[in-house]
């Protein structure tokens, strides 16, 4: 489906979207089977993901990074960066299911409702106990006094100048106990108040009109380092009171330090939700240049091999120029580790034509578009070997076809 979203705690609209074709819906035929079977390891993730956008001028954009508190979105060919917190920002959830082999771990997920410093029950809990404290302190004082006076009033019995008439002792120690007795009525009707006394096992009164704020907690890696990785979270809610179908959407974004293979922590707490609401759902999504990545809590996960993985790529080909006419492209692919050294010295900077047939598996590599001049390069190769296309297709169907490939600019 297809979500609108304004960013902050307010009601989204919710618009409905045709979704792509689910996994459990692909039927391969025998052209696109698999060559080494099951035995095949698992190497890239299906899952429903979502793209995020915002709007700049009207006109919805795709998110392709955030830079400290703004979003980084590509208008008319250069960058530009949009507050995270500028009012009346409107973001745009689209999803879809997608297919990575980057992916990364992230465990012991929570989600839930928090409080805000300045609603937590404990801080006012404490600072209700301070109250109270400096409360007693001073009745301490005026104790003090009155024991002080009547220690004077039992040494002297009458005023000589009779301009100070000395209370009775029966009076001052009455002052004493309506002091100590003020003071620990004060000192009760501040722990007892709702929300402020101590967080005992299992007391709960007055707590649950207290949420204010989500509390997200995580532990995130990954085997390739993910350079400007960062996540937003998604989240339904009712406010205190509401009726069942008033539901309202949440979006919150935010940069993660790079992720390595060395698990980090991430803890986040965001404030601004009514107070006493009720969290129905939430989902944490993890990007990367722009580019969703999978990861262990990502909706509708299915593991699958290379060859699954390409079979898959095939059908969304066919499904998205059905009776079209287009030539072969590269699809997926694996190029060797000193590639970059290799181009960095000048090989491997002009185009190539990749003779593709209609699997979408290479057949031959030549530097002319008619096919005449083959390209004898072993190297070259033995990493065609790792690349499927998508093959050409001729009003839908797929055919034998080019792809005219630069490797050097290659972005796969």
């Amino acid at each position: 489906m297809k979500t609108t979203l304004r960013f902050g705690c307010r009601r989204a609209a919710l618009v409905p979207v045709r979704l792509l074709p689910v996994l459990a819906a692909l039927v391969i035929s025998p052209v696109f089977a698999a060559e080494s079977g099951s035995a095949e390891p698992k190497t890239h993730t299906l899952f429903m993901g979502a793209d995020l956008s915002v709007e700049q001028n009207h006109k919805m954009y795709r998110v392709q990074a955030i830079a400290g508190t703004s979003f980084v979105i590509t208008v008319d060919g250069r960058e530009v960066k949009v507050p995270v917190n500028q009012p009346g920002l409107a973001l745009k959830l689209d999803s879809a299911l997608k297919l990575t082999e980057t992916s990364a771990t992230l465990v012991q997920l929570k989600a839930e409702r928090a409080f805000t410093l300045a609603n937590d029950p404990t801080v006012r809990f404490q600072k209700g106990l301070a109250a109270s404290q400096q409360m007693y302190a001073d009745s301490q004082y005026t104790v003090h006094a009155a024991e002080v006076a009547l220690a004077q009033a039992q040494g002297i019995s009458t005023d000589p100048s009779g301009a100070h008439p000395v209370a009775s002792r029966g009076q001052l120690e009455s002052q004493k106990a309506t002091a100590v007795a003020t003071t620990q009525a004060a000192f009760n009707q501040a722990s007892a108040a709702p929300g402020n006394g101590p967080l005992a096992a299992g007391a709960t009164v007055g707590l649950a009109e207290a949420f204010d704020a989500m509390d997200i907690r995580f532990e995130v890696s990954a085997e390739r380092t993910l350079e400007n990785p960062y996540i937003v979270i998604v989240a339904r809610y009712r406010p205190a009171g509401a009726r069942p179908d008033q539901v309202a959407n949440w979006i919150y974004a935010k940069a993660l330090p790079p992720i390595t293979r060395e698990s980090q922590k991430v803890h986040l707490l965001q404030g601004g939700f009514p107070p006493g609401f009720e969290l129905l759902d939430s989902q944490v999504r993890l990007y990367h240049r722009g580019e969703e990545i999978a990861t262990d809590v990502a909706p509708k996960r299915v593991l699958l091999t290379r060859d699954e993985a390409f079979q898959y790529m095939l059908i969304e080909h066919l499904n998205r120029h059905r009776g079209a006419t287009v030539p072969a492209t590269p699809a997926m692919g694996r190029l060797p580790a000193d590639w970059g050294t290799r181009v960095a010295s000048g090989q491997f900077k002009q185009v190539y034509y990749i003779a593709v047939n209609k699997d979408g598996r290479p057949t031959g590599i030549f530097a002319d578009k008619s096919c005449s001049q083959k390209v004898a390069d072993p190297y070259l190769e033995s990493a065609l070997r790792n690349f499927r296309f998508n093959p050409a297709l001729e009003k839908g169907k797929p055919v034998e076809g080019v792809a005219a490939v630069n490797f050097a600019e290659l972005a796969i």
